[in-house]
Parts: C-alpha cells; sequence; structure tokens
C-alpha cells in the first residue's frame, strides 16, 4: 500500500481510545542531531505528555497511555540501527491504529495524545513532496524513477538502439552505457559521438513521447531531468510536458539517495 492510501486510512480510522502521533527526527546528517540527540528528544516529548496526564488526574486514560509509551519505546529501539532521516508513528491504546514508517527527509519532532492521528505535518509533505518522475539521460541511455515523500522506485529503462535508431525499453539488471560494446574500440565511440551530436534532437524526440505518456499515466507533479548539460536540455526541449528542474550531473549509475539529495538539498 502506498503512503497516499495509508494516509486515507488513517483519516477514516476511528479509536474508541486516543491515538500516540510521533513525528521524529533522526537525521544523521542534521547538525541537530549529533550524538543521537533524537533518543532524548524521543523520552522528553513522551515524558512530557506523561506529565500533562498525571495533572489531569486521568488514571484510566494515563495507564493507556504508559502502555502506549513503552510499546513505543521498545520499537524505536529495536529499529535504532537501521533508522532513516525520520520516523513517523501512530498508535492507538486499544490498538486499531498502528502505524509506523521511515522517511527519508526531515521532519520537525512532534508528539501528539489526541481522539485521532495528527495527519497535518504528514500531509504538508506530501504535498511538498509530492509524486515526481526523476529522467535520469546520458546518451544513448535512460533510466526513470518515480519519488513520492523521498523515495524512489524504478520504472523503466530505455536503451537507443544505434542500428534501428529506436528505443527500446531494457528488462534485467541495468549494465551501464558501456553494455552496448561502444566502450571496446576508442574508434567505435568516436563514431557514436559523431552521429549522436548529428542526430540527437531526432532521436530525443522519439522517446519523448513515450516520458510525456508516462508522466500523464503516472500523475507526475513534478518532473526532474538529470544528466550532462547537452543531453538534458535538448531531452527537455522535446518533451511536451512541463519540466520543473533540470540538473547538470551524469547520475546515471547513483544510489537512489544521492539521486534524491541531489534533486531536494535544502
Amino acid at each position: 500500500m502506498g503512503i497516499l492510501q495509508d494516509i486515507e486510512q488513517l483519516t477514516q480510522m476511528s479509536s474508541q481510545e486516543k491515538v500516540l502521533s510521533i513525528y521524529l527526527n533522526t537525521d544523521p546528517t542534521d547538525p541537530d542531531q549529533q550524538g543521537g540527540k533524537w533518543k532524548t528528544t524521543l523520552k522528553n516529548g513522551l515524558h512530557q505528555l506523561e506529565l500533562s496526564l498525571k495533572e489531569d488526574a486521568q488514571k484510566d486514560e494515563l495507564k493507556n497511555f504508559q502502555k502506549v509509551k513503552d510499546e513505543v519505546e521498545k520499537y524505536v529501539f529495536e529499529h535504532e540501527r537501521n533508522l532513516k532521516r525520520a520516523m513517523v508513528i501512530f498508535v492507538a491504546a486499544d490498538a486499531s491504529v498502528w502505524f509506523t514508517k521511515q522517511l527519508q527527509l526531515r521532519v520537525k519532532s512532534e508528539f501528539h495524545w489526541e481522539e485521532k492521528p495528527a495527519l497535518a505535518q504528514l500531509n504538508t509533505l506530501v504535498d511538498k513532496y509530492s509524486k515526481s518522475g526523476i529522467i535520469l539521460v546520458q546518451h544513448n541511455e535512460i533510466r526513470v524513477l518515480e519519488a513520492l515523500l523521498n523515495e524512489t522506485s524504478p520504472l523503466k529503462d530505455y536503451e537507443l538502439d544505434i542500428q534501428t535508431e529506436d528505443w527500446k525499453e531494457k528488462v534485467g539488471p541495468r549494465q551501464g552505457f558501456h553494455s552496448s560494446g561502444l566502450g571496446a574500440h576508442n574508434a567505435q565511440v568516436d563514431n557514436f559521438e559523431k552521429r549522436f551530436e548529428a542526430n540527437q534532437h531526432r532521436w530525443f524526440l522519439k522517446i519523448a513521447g513515450k516520458l510525456d505518456k508516462l508522466a500523464k499515466d503516472r500523475e507526475w507533479e513534478n518532473i526532474y531531468i538529470i544528466g550532462e548539460t547537452n543531453v538534458s536540455h535538448e531531452l527537455e526541449k522535446a518533451m511536451n510536458k512541463e519540466v520543473n528542474r533540470v540538473i547538470h550531473k551524469n547520475m546515471l549509475d547513483q544510489k537512489e539517495d544521492q539521486i534524491i539529495d541531489a534533486i531536494f538539498a535544502e
């Protein structure tokens, strides 16, 4: 189930007991989080909620909160070694709601004990980091990813068939630009580069229609093209869909978290 479906379910859920909502910044790249400061933030946030319940003298509710608090702390520390940049948690005392998700983006740490899950910050993040298409281009290869909330999933890999001058979808693991054998001899590379320079506009027009359709079918709200200056701009011109940003880097073979960092770096 995707995050949008998760949010819809959380919005519609009803619980007989209150729900603990936590947004926890665990970003190791955040200067304010050095030395595992998130652990102190977690303990302090839960402690403040517990104190407020003790002051209100709500014994049954306090008992419910303490049960959920213990379960949540146990869960978080069990996953301590594999934390990403943030953790979002919604848990009800009657177990009708149990939702946890790690995010590859920074959040503002918040703690709520309310009738329903506190979804405001999550909805804001979905709006800011909406469903996007990421198109990585390098001469005769194009790699397409989809991102939502800074999490990526691979969609398509295309390679230009030099003989037919047509783009073919690749199946199986990527092997990179040299998989076509062009890297075997300098003469072949030189010949290809000359052909590419002469034909790149026409060749990119052939793939642009497929990318436009993909953007429409997948309902991308943003499109990012990443590649060396000449090829990235040529592909942008060939597409009908508006491109939100072009990044002049060759990142075709980079890890997905590095690609996300290049797009959404703050």
